[in-house]
């Protein structure tokens, strides 16, 4: 149980990101990314994901906001 609440709020957390994303918004797209990378490492820490799982999650995060900003910028 105690695993299952602990993947239920990453898995939040990254939503979170995707949604920023889609609302067109940066400065909530980094925060929110901000809190998803804390998140997946505390969840990894506690042995709920392995640790390579959890540096791919947070590197495909990252590209994604950060392709993000970067075409946000170029419209800009």
């Amino acid at each position: 149980m105690r695993n299952r609440a602990i993947k239920t709020r990453m898995k939040t957390a990254v939503k979170a990101v995707m949604r920023a994303i889609d609302e067109k918004s940066v400065e909530q797209a980094q925060e929110a990314l901000r809190v998803a990378i804390k998140t997946i490492d505390r969840t990894a820490a506690k042995g709920v994901l392995h640790k390579r799982t959890a540096a791919r999650k947070v590197s495909r995060l990252t590209k994604r906001v950060n392709a993000f900003v970067a075409e946000a910028g170029a419209e800009a």
